[in-house]
């Protein structure tokens, strides 16, 4: 009698028993996904948090490094055509940074004196223009009101503590002016040893990552260096052009008003928004309601100029961010660092915004078509 290979006896004998189906998972596959976003998600959100408050108690060294890669972002190609010249790293940063100052020395200087010889013409015109609407809309001219009077008290105070030399005036002028020559001297060693900071990089990055952490540091830094070009330019223009078109009309104070505006055009919409309101209602006030109309057609007609054709033609390499996404770096800079933080905070996201581009990219070719690219990355001072 044959029996069965595999020492079975056909009765069932010998066969391996059943095994028990695996336990079915409490949740389903969807919920599992959403709880480990949600989980990563409120990583992410407690290391931003604890960075910020990092920043917001280490201010004092912090906003110095800030304003630093933004000045080095700001005349960066200058110092690169300087080393391209054949001149020592050392020199060429020294000259950038003369440079640095007279530009932006000469800028605060015009604009502060600006503001100064007419700021009281400006307040005066603004508290006659809150009168006019309170005729009409009642609380809302009666606020503006207000706000001319304490802008006008809290002007009047800062130059009364400053001239008299109070410990808190003088402590506030230090700190200001500390902070000012320590974010130059940082700038004049983040452009000499800016290759030095991408030898650095690839020495310490972990594994392969070293080209793709380079990318990434490019691409933030190029978009600082495109943000503050380019908003730079558009500023210059927007304020010649609107200081132009008050003078035409004969409103008083279009020199500070143009100042005002060439500020505010480092914060994007809400900047440009608040110095063309004040343009208009000094019109108002000084010039009555048929030149505010014209003063509101030249305000709209730059604002048109400036979103149609000169951030399209200047900004088209950099990077282009939501206005939803601006408006919250704005509000969320102002509620951790209030004016500073505003004119921070949407350069910062811009760099954030690259980095994350430069990923998105990154990962939707594969890594290992990532690294062959590392040669033709665009310029930054770190190549040079």
């Amino acid at each position: 009698m044959q029996n069965d290979s595999d020492g079975s006896d056909g009765k069932g004998r010998g066969a391996e028993p059943e095994r028990p189906l695996p336990a079915q998972p409490l949740l389903p596959v969807q919920a599992r996904r959403a709880g480990a976003w949600c989980l990563l998600g409120l990583l992410i959100a407690a290391v931003v948090a604890l960075v910020v408050w990092l920043c917001v108690e280490l201010s004092a060294a912090v906003t110095p490094v800030l304003l630093a890669l933004l000045g080095s972002g700001l005349l960066g190609p200058l110092y690169r055509r300087l080393v391209a010249m054949k001149l020592n790293h050392s020199l060429a940063a020294g000259l950038t940074c003369a440079v640095l100052l007279l530009v932006v020395g000469g800028a605060g200087y015009i604009v502060i004196s600006a503001l100064v010889d007419t700021g009281d013409q400006i307040v005066s015109s603004l508290r006659q223009a809150a009168k006019d609407l309170s005729q009409h809309f009642g609380a809302a001219g009666a606020s503006l009101d207000d706000l001319a009077s304490k802008s006008k008290g809290l002007v009047t105070k800062f130059g009364g503590t400053a001239a008299s030399g109070l410990l808190t005036g003088v402590s506030a002028v230090g700190q200001f002016l500390a902070a000012a020559v320590l974010a130059l001297l940082l700038t004049f060693f983040f452009l000499r040893d800016s290759h030095k900071a991408v030898r650095t990089l690839n020495r310490w990055a972990p594994g392969s990552s070293a080209p793709q952490l380079e990318r990434m540091a490019r691409r933030g830094f190029q978009s600082i260096e495109g943000f503050m070009r380019g908003t730079t330019f558009i500023a210059l223009i927007d304020a010649i052009c609107i200081t132009v078109g008050l003078l035409i009309l004969r409103v008083p104070g279009a020199v500070g008003l143009g100042a005002l505006v060439f500020v505010g055009a480092y914060i994007p919409y809400l900047g440009a928004f608040i110095s063309g309101a004040v343009a208009v209602l000094v019109a108002l006030a000084d010039r009555g309601f048929v030149i505010a109309l014209w003063a509101l057609g030249v305000v709209l007609a730059v604002q048109v100029l400036e979103g149609h054709v000169l951030q399209p033609m200047i900004q088209s390499r950099t990077v282009h961010m939501h206005p939803a996404t601006v408006l919250l770096a704005i509000t969320a800079g102002a509620s951790v660092a209030g004016i500073l933080g505003m004119l921070l905070s949407v350069p910062l996201t811009a760099a954030v915004t690259g980095v994350l581009q430069e990923l998105r990219a990154y990962y939707a070719e594969g890594p290992d078509s990532g690294d062959t690219g590392s040669a033709a990355s665009p310029a930054s001072p770190a190549s040079s």
